[in-house]
């Protein structure tokens, strides 16, 4: 059974058949088992803890051989682009069979909504410097603890880190966003918002509790514009600005430019 539903301006396609039930359960145990596998072997601390740090250090030397730490956020960025991008683009051709543009994976039409993700990133400026004056966020950007010193490797950390935030988009606002928004609507947000903003556990407090509205609104945006891929913009954008007032308020930002 097909029905057309107006939700909040969207016009969903709110399927409830046999294809529809199992497209949602697949959508929810790939994405249960990728959130596993990142969690334990695609953050930084798997790639020091495993001795990779210093397997690559030794092969490539450069920059990662003189500041190896950073290589932990390439791999960071790198994994998040294979797990959370890439994998979930190959569930949706290889089992569930359907085009990955009807999970968010396109570009095109989408510079019309530029504005509203802009507006989002100027409502949430004056936030950001705000917080960054708190001690628990001055602690805790940047995550590289040799970003104060500027250089290539600031830059390299801050190249993973943007990776980083392709894959949470595609992955949350692309493959759980629109693949649970056939089956259950705009329910499917909030089924998408859940893990999300668990992946913000141990961050500050108001960056954990923001993470709910913002999971709630770049899902509605990114079903709104047909595409995850201007949530990729407006991600690394809010990030870097953290990561640069920080050092601002560290007097670090001289290092950096």
């Amino acid at each position: 059974m097909l029905t057309r539903v107006p939700d909040l301006s969207l016009d969903l396609e709110i399927r409830a058949d046999e294809k529809a039930d199992r497209d949602a359960f697949v959508v929810l145990m790939a994405s249960t088992l990728l959130l596993f596998a990142f969690h334990y072997w695609g953050r930084p601390q798997f790639y020091v803890s495993s001795g990779l740090i210093q397997w690559v250090a030794e092969r490539l030397g450069g920059t990662l051989q003189s500041h190896p730490g950073v290589g932990a956020y390439l791999y960071w960025g790198a994994t998040s682009l294979v797990v959370r991008t890439l994998v979930p683009a190959a569930v949706v051709i290889w089992i569930i069979r359907e085009s990955p543009r009807d999970y968010g994976f396109r570009i095109r039409g989408i510079a019309k909504h530029f504005p509203a993700y802009g507006a989002m990133y100027l409502i949430m400026l004056p936030v950001l410097v705000w917080a960054s004056s708190f001690d628990s966020f001055l602690s805790y950007y940047p995550f590289y603890d040799r970003a104060t010193e500027g250089g290539a490797a600031f830059w390299l950390y801050e190249i993973g880190y943007a990776f980083q935030f392709v894959g949470i988009e595609a992955f949350f606002r692309g493959f759980m966003t629109f693949g649970l928004a056939k089956r259950f609507g705009l329910l499917g947000i909030a089924i998408m918002t859940v893990p999300y903003v668990m992946i913000h556990f141990g961050k500050p407090a108001p960056e954990a509790f923001a993470a709910i509205i913002a999971g709630l609104v770049l899902g509605y945006l990114a079903l709104r514009s047909k595409s995850f891929v201007p949530g990729i913009f407006l991600h690394v954008g809010v990030a870097v600005t953290m990561d640069l007032l920080v050092l601002w308020r560290l007097g670090a930002l001289s290092n950096i430019f």
